[in-house]
């Protein structure tokens, strides 16, 4: 299955499956949606799935990015005020 969203540096790829894995206590990075989906109940498979629908999509991908980005200001904080404690 093919990625359709596009990262600003793509070379940050790997560090965001990484980051996603991580958070979602995944062990590996390419089962983490269909881990979450399948904590939720919803009937993610590998290939098609035109029969979920935007509820559905949106509960598994809405977990994984709120998650993400969290995180991602959580660290972006802590590196401030460690930058401001150097000081």
């Amino acid at each position: 299955m093919g990625r359709r969203n596009k990262l600003l540096v793509p070379e940050a790829r790997e560090g965001m499956d990484k980051l996603k894995a991580e958070l979602m206590a995944t062990t590996n990075q390419e089962d983490t949606k269909y881990e979450v989906a399948r904590e939720q109940g919803i009937p993610l498979k590998r290939g098609n799935n035109g029969d979920l629908t935007t509820r559905e999509a949106g509960q598994i991908g809405g977990q994984i990015g709120g998650r993400m980005v969290k995180e991602l200001i959580r660290r972006a904080e802590q590196q401030i005020e460690d930058n401001q404690k150097r000081r």
